[in-house]
């Protein structure tokens, strides 16, 4: 028997327009941030990449890097990457965001509408993916198959910083950071399931930082009556009393779940 009591994902705080809250986004900025880095220390050839700097040098193309997903995850990614004068492609089937990503970098950054078909075309021509694609309490959708990933250039290499919620290629298997890589079909797999944990002075204060006036309203309000006045708090409720409060989760998992006004009643 599974005994569940009361669990808040932050992952799952939004406000009513389905964008990601500030309460989780610092340790994906983390994430992210981390991201291109790690993709471009793996890129090299003694980390058994196929020998590319991520910036290039005059006279040398850089290196080009795909986004798949441009919510905060990916667009910190991508911001991160362009700051290391890295050729970015960003994709993403939301096109205000791909419309808000563009006027952000003008012209600097490249968008396209994600598919299938521009997702394929983007991988093969790519040095690093990233994987940034999140589904709020639900599994992360496999994007990039491993028939794809068979095709890239040799030595490529694939950043999931969605592999918390199951990663979006199919290739993708959690890792840890004792032993982070794997090579599948000559390409490179980070897919680390705390990359934060890889700078925890840093992520510690951030997610500290954002966490605590949440933890403060929970002790001064209780649970019911702190997430009465924060709608998009108490979006992180995913258990309470035995019951799935996720519909998400409990979709994933083939199991029932109570509504939220339920609970709050």
């Amino acid at each position: 028997n599974i005994f569940l009591y009361c669990f808040f994902f932050f992952s799952n705080r939004k406000p009513p327009s389905g964008s990601c809250s500030v309460s989780w986004a610092p340790e994906f900025v983390k994430e992210t941030g981390l991201a291109p880095l790690i993709g471009a220390y793996h890129l090299m050839r003694p980390s058994g990449g196929r020998g590319a700097l991520l910036g290039g040098v005059p006279g040398v193309y850089p290196a080009k890097v795909v986004v798949i997903g441009a919510g905060v995850a990916g667009m910190n990614a991508a911001a991160i990457a362009l700051g290391m004068q890295a050729e970015v492609l960003l994709l993403d089937k939301d096109l205000t965001r791909l419309r808000a990503a563009a006027a952000t970098y003008r012209g600097h950054l490249r968008t396209v509408a994600s598919n299938a078909y521009e997702i394929e075309r983007a991988v093969l021509d790519a040095d690093l993916v990233i994987g940034a694609v999140l589904v709020p309490g639900a599994k992360t959708p496999k994007l990039v198959p491993n028939e794809l990933v068979a095709r890239m250039k040799p030595g490529s290499v694939l950043v999931d910083i969605a592999i918390d919620q199951g990663g979006c290629f199919e290739g993708s298997r959690p890792t840890t950071h004792d032993d982070p890589v794997y090579t599948l079909h000559d390409s490179t797999f980070y897919c680390v399931t705390n990359m934060p944990g890889a700078v925890p002075h840093t992520s510690t204060y951030a997610l500290t930082n954002v966490t605590l006036p949440y933890a403060l309203a929970l002790a001064n309000h209780g649970w019911r009556e702190a997430m009465r006045r924060d709608p998009a708090l108490a979006l992180g409720l995913n258990t309470y009393d035995g019951e799935i409060v996720c519909a998400p989760v409990a979709e994933a998992h083939g199991m029932t779940s109570r509504t939220l006004e339920e609970v709050l009643a």
